[in-house]
């Protein structure tokens, strides 16, 4: 199966994780030390976050992944539609 990127999509993540983040006071070492996970590299862009990093990343921030989409998606199209 070929994988997908919608890059459109990617790249609200990528924002959403940088504004949830700073908005937290959280710097980017501190996250890591605490979770292991790289966020620089998916708030840039150049990471296609898994369902489940996304969910740590939700869960040490209190939220629930469907907060983290109800925030900034509003205009991202699906993949193929770009």
């Amino acid at each position: 199966m070929a994988r997908l990127r919608n890059e459109q999509l990617i790249k609200a993540t990528a924002a959403r994780l940088k504004r949830l983040r700073e908005g937290k006071g959280v710097t980017l070492e501190a996250f890591f030390h605490d979770t292991g996970i790289h966020l620089a590299r998916l708030e840039s862009g150049r990471a296609n976050i898994t369902l489940s990093t996304l969910e740590a990343v939700c869960n040490y921030f209190g939220i629930s992944l469907a907060e983290f989409f109800s925030d900034g998606f509003e205009e991202v199209a699906p993949a193929g539609d770009a």
